[in-house]
């Protein structure tokens, strides 16, 4: 394949492309998982995976290089290429990302030379670092050339990170001159791609790069212990920097490229938020759903988040490798947890998030090349202030002609106000039907968009995916809707060009409620509906998985030819929501009998006090049934504590170590901690030298009164402090073919 871009969008092919950008950081993510975990990412709609390559994880002592084990970036890189997912690498060689010194070794910051200036002998050991990491994917990079190596993963890199905004050169010549210097730097190293990229928000400067931009839902590095004044992120606004419209900046404040002259791309969308030990914000699905919403209503043309998955900071050989105010930074973050809340978490659990992401994933995947084409079109009427309560929040993105009407009425910690009996005109001219819109509701909705021959004038309902159907219908597709969240109506989503009925037109529609959306999955040209906790996904392997925790059962269009084994076809059910349509028919299967081993896991892990905040609990038992048990594929403890924080120490090679942490919440969020990643055969991983123990130690430090530090829900006192642990409830993920 040949990529490109243009001023619109990205080009694959000779063909606009609208893609969803994952990150993953690979030394934070056990090895024994990386196919299983970019799956996962997959599932959700993920077709590029970026990750940093962090030197420090990786060059720690000067000129001896660890690309072992967790830190293998050649298998990680080969293992995105089995799942069918492309790389942009973002080799640094400062990349922030909530690591030591920003992922520079220490024996660099003792060098005679400051880093990140346009010192030769700094370009020297990063073109040292670059060339290291070619290496290392050497044979994996796709060049953009008619070399042949078009189907390679690494389609990109990226050149630095918030370089002019988060330290560097802040005059423009010097700092422009250093981000061209280093992207020669990589492409004399090897890294000869069709895309470079540079994070663009702040004043960062660029070198001519591709700028991607990055927009948070909330701030856990703000200094403040108070809640913060609602993100513009929120705001339909051709404004692609990150700060508050319409308060102490103008337009394009602190951007340093033409936006004329690149596409709208992010790099950077909160996929979650890594909580601070001064700031404990819990981003929610739709904190993060309604911000992503909004950039695809301001004319973002590739959605990047970051972190899309979670993970554990590797043990260092000479200090911890979290960022802390100790070494200069301005927060201090868990020494082991980089969780992020993100769609995919710390243990591999799929979150609510990815649920909510991939309504947008499924519809860039198959509208998204039409989709770039129609630039953002802002009413003069819609509100630039964040502040903002009051006024409907709307945009289009349409060519004048036809398009999408997009409307956010949601901020998070918020509440706006209610807009009844709205009717929207779009800039074609034509009216869409009246609406509630309520607080909390966000949606886009097609008008004079024409899907498979059938023009719809208008919908008040959210396209979803398009389902080739060669087996069956004629191989005419099946356009997938959903309705938005509350809305009880029962027909009349559509108003078809010239008064024609669906039946008029190639192809068939479905509209499904917002919940069936949510947990709907599409896997080798089948659609499949679980409850609330399962995800199908195709494996590595190419075959298909079904894993959860709760009922097993799922709905299946269209059916399959036999049972898949061990499953029952136990009757159908009709998933059309909109009378008005023909109906579409899931077969249900559920499971014969119970899970192979489940009921050797108690529903609860006892534990010792050992007094002043010590506990200590045994999880041999366990580690030994799910060794045992071929059809568990993990198990979950869920940790209810109070207190400041939570350690684990364990034994490791003989010594007490610090396995996992965690710094709490506040009530009512439990700690959740996968096992399987403690089985033997998956030890030595996240940088641990063997296997761990399975007697644990469980310590909480005391959270204070009126703590010095920001919580959405304190507990109760009932004394000056509170360092409690209260149970341990235990939860089996089964897994099974189908």
């Amino acid at each position: 394949m040949m990529y490109a871009y243009d001023r619109v969008s990205l080009v694959r092919d000779g063909k606009r492309w609208f893609p969803i950008m994952g990150e993953i950081h690979y030394s934070r993510v056990p090895r024994a998982f990386w196919e299983d975990e970019l799956c996962k990412m997959k599932a959700g709609g993920v077709d590029v995976v970026s990750a940093y390559t962090i030197w420090i994880h990786h060059e720690e002592v000067e000129g001896v290089y660890d690309w072992s084990g967790d830190r293998d970036l050649r298998s990680f890189v080969a293992s995105a290429k089995k799942c069918g997912l492309k790389v942009l690498l973002r080799i640094g060689p400062w990349c922030h990302g909530e690591v030591r010194n920003g992922g520079f070794p220490d024996w660099l910051l003792g060098k005679p030379f400051e880093p990140r200036t346009n010192d030769e002998g700094y370009f020297s050991v990063v073109e040292k670092w670059y060339s290291e990491v070619f290496r290392q994917v050497e044979g994996f990079v796709c060049s953009g050339l008619d070399d042949g190596s078009g189907d390679e993963p690494i389609i990109g890199v990226q050149i630095e990170n918030e370089y002019g905004h988060c330290g560097g050169l802040y005059e423009k010549e010097g700092g422009e001159e250093h981000m061209r210097r280093l992207r020669d730097l990589a492409a004399e190293c090897g890294f000869v791609v069709p895309i470079y990229t540079a994070t663009g928000w702040g004043g960062a400067w660029t070198g001519g790069m591709v700028p991607v931009m990055g927009g948070y839902c909330d701030a856990p590095w703000d200094q403040r212990l108070t809640e913060i004044e609602p993100s513009g992120n929120y705001t339909f606004t051709h404004e692609r920097n990150d700060h508050n419209i319409g308060s102490d900046h103008g337009f394009g404040y602190g951007i340093t490229f033409d936006m004329d002259k690149f596409p709208y791309l992010t790099a950077e969308l909160g996929g979650g938020l890594q909580v601070t030990k001064h700031r404990r914000t819990v981003a929610t699905a739709k904190d993060i759903a309604a911000v992503a919403t909004v950039k695809m209503g301001s004319g973002v043309n590739l959605l990047g988040f970051y972190m899309y998955h979670g993970g554990t900071n590797p043990e260092g050989k000479l200090s911890t490798l979290q960022e802390s105010k100790a070494t200069g930074s301005l927060n201090d973050l868990p020494v082991k947890s980089y969780d992020f809340r993100a769609p995919v978490r710390e243990f591999g659990q799929v979150s609510p998030t990815l649920r909510e992401l991939k309504l947008l994933s499924y519809f860039a995947s198959d509208f998204g090349s039409g989709f770039c084409d129609l630039p953002a079109s802002i009413p003069s009427d819609n509100p630039l202030d964040p502040k903002d309560t009051e006024s409907l929040r709307y945009s289009f993105r349409t060519d004048g002609e036809k398009g999408y009407l997009f409307v956010n009425n949601y901020v998070r910690h918020q509440t706006l106000s209610n807009h009844n009996g709205v009717s929207v005109k779009a800039p074609s001219g034509v009216v869409f039907p009246k609406m509630d819109i309520g607080d909390g509701d966000f949606f886009f909705f097609p008008f004079g968009v024409q899907f498979g021959g059938a023009e719809v004038r208008t919908a008040t309902a959210t396209p979803l995916l398009r389902l080739d159907r060669s087996p069956v219908k004629n191989a005419s597709p099946l356009f997938v809707f959903y309705k938005r969240e509350g809305d009880a109506s029962s027909s009349g989503f559509f108003d078809f060009a010239n008064g024609k009925k669906p039946s008029d037109f190639e192809g068939d529609f479905l509209v499904l409620s917002r919940k069936d959306a949510l947990n709907l999955w599409r896997v080798k040209g089948r659609l499949f509906v679980t409850g609330d906790d399962a995800c199908v996904m195709e494996d590595s392997g190419g075959g298909t998985v079904i894993f959860g925790r709760k009922e097993r059962r799922f709905l299946v269009y269209p059916d399959f030819e036999a049972a898949p084994v061990g499953w029952k076809r136990t009757g159908f059910v009709d998933k059309q929501a909109d009378s008005d349509l023909g109906s579409v028919m899931f077969a249900v299967y559920e499971r014969d009998g119970d899970i192979d081993g489940a009921q050797s896991f108690p529903k609860k892990l006892g534990f010792e006090n050992l007094g002043g905040g010590a506990y200590r609990f045994d999880v041999s038992h366990l580690l030994d049934s799910l060794g045992k048990a071929d059809s568990v594929s993990d198990v979950f403890l869920k940790v209810s504590y109070k207190g400041e924080s939570a350690e684990i120490r364990a034994d490791v090679a003989g010594e007490r170590k610090l396995i996992l942490d965690d710094f709490y919440l506040g009530d009512g969020f439990d700690w959740e901690i996968g096992l399987k990643r403690f089985l033997e055969k998956n030890s030595g991983t996240n940088g641990n030298p063997g296997k761990v123990g399975s007697v644990w130690d469980f310590s909480v430090n005391p959270l204070q009164k009126n703590p010095p530090i920001y919580f959405e829900r304190l507990p109760e006192f009932s004394s000056d402090s509170i360092a409690v642990l209260e149970s341990i409830d235990v939860e089996a993920e089964w897994r099974f073919k189908i």
